[in-house]
């Protein structure tokens, strides 16, 4: 893409902190003549970040907390200052970031809807001929003549992103505002986001809903520790993000898996060899301790046979193998299934089940089987294993096989949704 088709650009971003133990400590560098900072600490929360958002994309940005998603909305909307690097904006933004950011605790509803609009360069005739859809969008009545600092956290966000999403922006920066409210509120915001999309405008936006990530965003990026460790499609950086929460990957010079060629070759041959009659994912994504590992895995039908597809209705197992290379005081068996998005549907193990809660000793095998009746609607699925537990009330990955299977269910009649409510129809 040309650079007339970039909404915003960032190179060598850089954020600086300075943390202190005391605010004495503070106080005495803030005061210090040779301007140098003695008696605090340096901390990074961005390092060397680039970032390239082109016009139309919805790109999202994830990470665990600390990682630097917020700092750098802020940088981006010039509510901070970057230590270094470079930020290039093309186009109008609009951005919901902190509850509160840019909005006067004193003034009611409507005195903030045209304050917010000034501060985004919009006359106050502008403002006037979008107060409607402002006020039909944040729904929140006679309130929006009150002081804001009367409002509950939900109709403050209501009437933050009713004024953000409504003033025809550019480019939309958003920070976990759509976590707010109740599901009506959020179902109107997502299809907003949708409007947005098909308009070609640009949406940025953090947020810890894998869920909406996954759905919404053309290109994800990944933050850990202010670095940026990967940049590419959802499904990949989910994936990666998940190995980060349980401390699976930790630095930007780690990749998922940590199997040599060699190993992965081998191994994936055995696998095939034991699964044949199932669709086996070549790029299944495979990491933990290995002090248990799943050795075998697979699906039966309602016949019992191995098998990939199955019927809507019909009951069938998943099942795994998996041998203990430790004693281990609780292990956790799991199952998931996600859709081919990446968007988890459902899934269970073990001590939500109350189906497993003894100590296994080292050598021993255990067989788990999960049934079930499926009622997923027709289309393709992804299955994924897991073996995990809690060591010292740390949680602890053993063996995790994500997506390694392929399930297709087969269906006659497919309601509205991810699965079937199975509904008894009476019409008088």
């Amino acid at each position: 893409m040309s650079e007339r088709d970039v909404a915003i650009q960032v190179k060598g971003l850089q954020k600086k902190y300075m943390l202190y133990d005391h605010n004495r400590d503070r106080i005495m560098d803030a005061l210090s003549l040779s301007g140098k900072h003695t008696r605090g600490r340096e901390h990074l929360a961005l390092q060397n970040v680039d970032l390239t958002v082109y016009r139309g994309e919805t790109v999202g940005i994830i990470g665990t907390n600390g990682s630097g998603k917020s700092t750098i909305l802020k940088i981006i909307t010039g509510v901070l200052t970057p230590t270094a690097g470079e930020v290039t904006v093309n186009g109008r933004i609009s951005a919901l970031l902190e509850l509160g950011a840019g909005f006067n605790l004193e003034y009611n509803g409507i005195e903030n809807i045209y304050l917010n609009g000034t501060m985004i360069g919009f006359s106050e005739k502008e403002i006037e001929e979008k107060l409607d859809a402002i006020l039909s969008f944040a729904d929140i009545g006679d309130y929006v003549y009150q002081p804001v600092k009367t409002y509950s956290s939900g109709m403050f966000m209501r009437l933050a992103f009713a004024v953000a999403i409504n003033i025809d922006p550019e480019i939309l920066i958003v920070d976990e505002a759509l976590s707010v409210g109740d599901v009506f509120f959020q179902a109107k915001c997502y299809h907003k986001f949708e409007e947005f999309k098909k308009a070609g405008k640009t949406v940025l936006f953090v947020s810890h809903d894998l869920s909406s990530i996954s759905k919404y965003c053309d290109r994800v990026v990944l933050l850990n520790r202010g670095h940026k460790l990967g940049e590419g499609a959802p499904k990949q950086m989910i994936d990666m993000y998940k190995q980060v929460l349980v401390g699976q990957l930790d630095s930007e010079d780690e990749e998922p898996g940590g199997a040599t060629d060699a190993q992965a070759t081998g191994e994936t041959a055995e696998k095939e060899k034991a699964h044949g009659a199932l669709q086996q994912n070549p790029e299944t994504l495979e990491y933990g301790s290995h002090k248990a590992e799943i050795t075998e895995y697979g699906i039966t039908d309602e016949n019992g046979l191995e098998n990939s597809t199955v019927t809507k209705g019909s009951e069938c197992t998943f099942h795994m193998t998996v041998r203990f290379a430790e004693d281990i005081a609780a292990p956790i068996f799991a199952v998931s299934v996600k859709n081919i998005y990446g968007v988890e549907i459902t899934g269970t193990n073990t001590m939500v089940e109350k189906a497993f809660l003894e100590p296994v000793a080292k050598g021993e095998v255990k067989h788990i089987t999960f049934r079930q009746r499926i009622d997923l609607q027709g289309g393709e699925y992804l299955l994924s294993f897991g073996v995990t537990g809690f060591e010292q009330q740390d949680f602890t990955v053993y063996h995790r096989l994500y997506d390694v299977l392929s399930l297709t269910v087969v269906s006659d009649k497919n309601t509205v949704g991810y699965y079937d409510m199975n509904s008894t129809v009476e019409v008088r």
